[in-house]
């Protein structure tokens, strides 16, 4: 399975009182990291998947260690959890670097394929699924393990 790697910036403006990253900021990190990854298919190629829209249904999050501003950016991994007609499950691991143990957060959220123009959720097509799979956990794979 691949993992999508995102290198996300810190900004001065992610930092609370004390000097952490703010909780709701790595829902921002996770979004950059999300967007990137979907839209990688579309731009350049005429493809429309994903560009009718996705919405996001649910985020779980997990805070594993406090992340202190620094000028380096953190490394966001990303792999697909779950296809199914309709959704998909993304997971992450926000740290340092890939192959990083240390790990600051793990999150997933639930991302439902949508039609702008009809204003209602659409079936995920062939060619998103096929795209998706490159990304698909290995059954029995949790969400902070790779591939052996």
């Amino acid at each position: 399975m691949a993992r999508h790697l995102y290198r996300c910036p810190l900004r001065w403006s992610d930092m609370d009182a004390f000097g952490h990253v703010n909780n709701v900021v790595f829902l921002r990190y996770l979004e950059e990291a999300r967007i990137d990854f979907m839209f990688r298919l579309a731009p350049g190629d005429g493809s429309p998947s994903f560009s009718g829209g996705s919405v996001v249904a649910r985020h779980q999050i997990d805070y594993l260690r406090p992340l202190v501003h620094r000028h380096e950016p953190v490394l966001v991994e990303s792999w697909v959890t779950k296809i199914s007609a309709a959704s998909l499950t993304i997971a992450y691991e926000i740290k340092d670097e890939e192959g990083a143990e240390e790990i600051y957060v793990r999150a997933s959220t639930l991302v439902v394929p949508y039609n702008l123009q009809t204003q209602r959720p659409r079936r995920i097509s062939a060619e998103e699924k096929s795209f998706l799979t490159k990304y698909l956990a290995e059954p029995g794979e949790d969400a902070g393990t790779r591939a052996a």
